[in-house]
This record gives C-alpha cells, structure tokens and sequence, in this order.
C-alpha cells in the first residue's frame, strides 16, 4: 500500500456553529435520568455532579491546590454558588477532583 493511501484525512469539526468564548456561560439543557437504576446509583451520580461544579467554582476562584480547598472553604464556595452544602464525602470528592492531574 503506497505511504500517500495511509496519510490521515483532514479534521471536521463536529460543531453546528462556531463557538464564542467571550459569551456568557450557558448551562447544558438538563434532562432526566434513565429510570431503573438502584438508588444508590443516582445518589452517587447527583454526587459527583455537585462535586465537579464545587472543583470548578474553586479553580475559578484561584483555589488550585486540594490542600487549599478546606471544607469550611468548599462549603462557602457551594453557599456563593447556590448549591445546598455538601457533606464531608463530596467535600473529599471535590480534593479528589482537584488532585487529578490534568
């Protein structure tokens, strides 16, 4: 097979419409859950979910390290951007979420 029939094709974004950074955040449209799953399943879904919006609002607010990011800090976070406060497990999922390097 000639070296040319290996060459990658060209990249397609799978965007409809450009996006511009400088607009306003605009949350994704939320949609339910798939039914039928055990409780435990969408505790911890709800859970993780809560905890990356803490991780972002921290990293937004200069908070770049997990030993920052006290539970007194990410319950002040989580009271600024309107989310009940978490409990002492989201509070270790947040830390756990900051730690994963990037």
């Amino acid at each position: 097979m000639p070296a040319a029939a290996l060459k990658p094709l060209p990249t397609q974004s799978t965007s409809k419409r450009a996006v511009l950074l400088e607009l306003p955040y605009e949350p994704v449209e939320k949609r339910p859950l798939p039914p039928g799953r055990p409780r435990e399943w969408y505790v911890t879904h709800n859970r993780r979910l809560k905890a990356m919006r803490l991780a972002i609002a921290l990293l937004d607010s200069g908070v770049y390290m997990p030993n920052q990011a006290r539970n007194e800090k990410i319950r002040s976070t989580a009271q600024l951007i309107g989310v009940h406060p978490p409990s002492d497990t989201t509070c270790h999922m947040v830390r756990a979420l900051m730690r994963y390097p990037r």
